[in-house]
């Protein structure tokens, strides 16, 4: 089956499916998978608690994003920024990565013009994860593989409906179990113990 053919038949968003990079992986098992997942989605309930956040930049996209988590039965903390008046972006990323590390919320997303700056504001706190995503495939591989518990996207980069899939396949992913996954993971939450040496 064509792939065209076979999103159509999925009901899956054309725009992000065909960017995503077939890297040794049946494309057609990968689309099936990704069709699944959406339909047990719909099926089960939700019971995780999420955070929000965005700059100036992000409020345009904010909004929209959470209607759709509210739709989808999560329970939302917005910690801002609630207009277009500028603000900075590492104000917000604190107040999103203190509801996470207090337990508020298992995950967070962040948005801003790019994401680029709220991906390096949230990475600076140990114990966060941020991964910048503006395709549907590192939306759940970055949970899969990294334990990512922060989701960053640019507003400026994004329409709604890929911006809809990514959070989809986001909140809908978990941790493998491979010991080599929790292996690096354990490993990066040791970097904030690192002290420079002279060589």
């Amino acid at each position: 089956m064509k792939k065209r053919e076979f999103i159509k038949k999925a009901g899956l968003v054309t725009s992000s499916i065909l960017a995503i990079p077939f890297i040794g992986q049946n494309e057609e098992l990968y689309l099936t998978k990704l069709a699944n997942q959406k339909k047990n989605a719909n099926e089960s309930n939700v019971s995780m608690n999420l955070v929000i956040g965005g700059d100036h930049a992000g409020f345009p996209l904010k909004g929209p994003l959470i209607e759709i988590l509210k739709s989808w039965g999560y329970i939302v903390r917005d910690v801002g920024c609630f207009s277009v008046e500028p603000v900075d972006f590492p104000d917000i990323a604190l107040l999103l990565i203190n509801e996470i590390l207090t337990g508020n919320a298992e995950r967070g997303i962040m948005v801003c013009g790019t994401g680029i700056g709220a991906s390096i504001a949230c990475n600076r706190i140990r114990s966060i994860r941020a991964a910048l995503c503006h395709d549907a495939y590192s939306a759940h591989q970055c949970v899969e593989h990294d334990n990512a518990n922060v989701l960053c996207m640019g507003a400026q980069i994004l329409g709604i409906k890929l911006a809809e899939e990514i959070l989809h396949n986001f909140l809908n992913a978990k941790f493998s179990e491979g010991e080599q996954f929790r292996r690096r993971v354990k490993k990066l939450d040791e970097f904030d113990l690192v002290k420079p040496t002279k060589n």
